[in-house]
């Protein structure tokens, strides 16, 4: 889902880097609210680390990364998920990526507008019942990634030089396996997770879903 150097214009990219810090600068302030976020926050942006690192390679116009969107999403909470994305795109542009760093807001928004559009419909809706139906977590891994696909041909759309719509086709494509894999894992992680949730370190990093 990375946007490779050269596609977008140097005001695009700032233009991008604002709508990233001004969203973040909306959604902070919650972590205040509810101090035990923080710390939700920081997993996150570990596991969404280790996820990406763990797994990725060229495909079409971009990447293929493992996200680990749902797994996070369902244990950790939409705030601390979204602004564990932006955490851990900087981490990883400082340690592994420094190209990227250009790119962080664009690449921020890329996660992120998918998840706001997921969390304010079909989030709300499912995720209570749904950390251990797999049918209903594949139904949230599907519209996530499908609006990661869209906001990656969003950013192409715009680059200065064109980019082969079949180039687009196969990164979107290339998503497939993760969005049917993904649900298992999810429900297997969640699962453990209830079955430990009697213990304090568990209910205190982890938001973990009642028992459907």
């Amino acid at each position: 889902m990375h946007i490779e150097p050269g596609i977008l214009s140097g005001a695009k990219i700032a233009a991008a880097n604002l709508a990233a810090a001004s969203l973040i600068a909306a959604q902070a302030p919650q972590l205040l609210r509810k101090p035990q976020r923080i710390l939700h926050t920081l997993l996150a942006a570990l596991f969404f680390s280790v996820f990406m690192q763990s797994f990725h390679l060229p495909a079409g116009a971009s990447e293929l990364h493992f996200i680990g969107v749902m797994p996070i999403y369902l244990t950790l909470g939409f705030i601390p998920t979204l602004l564990g994305f932006g955490l851990g795109l900087l981490l990883q542009g400082v340690i592994f990526e420094p190209a990227d760093l250009l790119h962080l807001g664009v690449n921020f928004l890329s996660l992120a507008v998918p998840l706001l559009a997921l969390h304010a419909t079909l989030g709300r809706k499912l995720a209570a019942g749904a950390a251990t139906k797999v049918g209903s977590v594949l139904k949230l891994d599907a519209r996530y990634y499908a609006g990661v696909a869209l906001m990656v041909g969003f950013w192409l759309a715009m680059g200065e030089t064109a980019t082969p719509f079949a180039a687009w086709i196969s990164f979107a494509a290339a998503y497939l396996p993760v969005v049917l894999i993904e649900p298992v894992l999810t429900v297997a992680v969640v699962r453990l997770l209830q079955s430990q949730a009697h213990r304090p370190l568990v209910r205190l990093c982890f938001a973990v879903p009642a028992r459907g």
